[in-house]
């Protein structure tokens, strides 16, 4: 069984969260600006609903600790779909009056996905070995034994062995 990889938690609930409130409230144009609007105004809903469901799947996979491959796969889907709706925004502006503040927030999410995706599809950098204590340096067994002791040098020693020993 191979052993999961933990994501960074380095705000990965917070960019995931992030991300879905800040297409639900700083971009959505207001329900009567969409009755008005063009028809090419009338695709946002679909893209919004599209990116809030990949952002969803995004921070269902963090909750319950999915893999690390997992996560990178749900965070690449969700950029590119994000990327769709920074383009809409920016590219219907005018025609659909999307205020310069709610692209400004888009593009700045935007971001944070990519940091985020970045850190989520990198490999976690390997544990750093550690560094060799001086009993490793000296190499001595830890623990006294029989064959590691040595018998007739000491204080205590008599021509017949240790007198404690006995």
């Amino acid at each position: 069984m191979a052993q999961r990889e933990p994501v960074k938690k380095v705000g990965v609930g917070v960019i995931a969260a992030a991300a879905i409130a800040g297409l639900t409230i700083a971009v959505a144009p207001a329900p009567s600006a969409l009755a008005q609007a063009p028809a090419q105004c009338n695709q946002f809903p679909q893209l919004r609903e599209d990116a809030q469901q990949k952002a969803l799947a995004v921070r269902n996979a963090i909750t319950r600790h999915a893999e690390r491959k997992e996560i990178c796969a749900l965070v690449t889907r969700f950029y590119a779909v994000e990327s769709g709706v920074v383009k809409f925004l920016e590219e219907n502006k005018t025609w659909c009056g999307i205020p310069d503040q709610a692209i400004t927030a888009a593009k700045a999410n935007h971001e944070q996905t990519l940091k985020f995706r970045t850190a989520a599809c990198t490999d976690a950098p390997a544990a750093k070995p550690r560094a060799p204590s001086l009993s490793d340096a000296i190499s001595t067994p830890s623990v006294d034994t029989s064959t590691n002791t040595k018998t007739g040098h000491g204080t205590l020693d008599s021509l017949t062995g240790n007198p404690l020993a006995k």
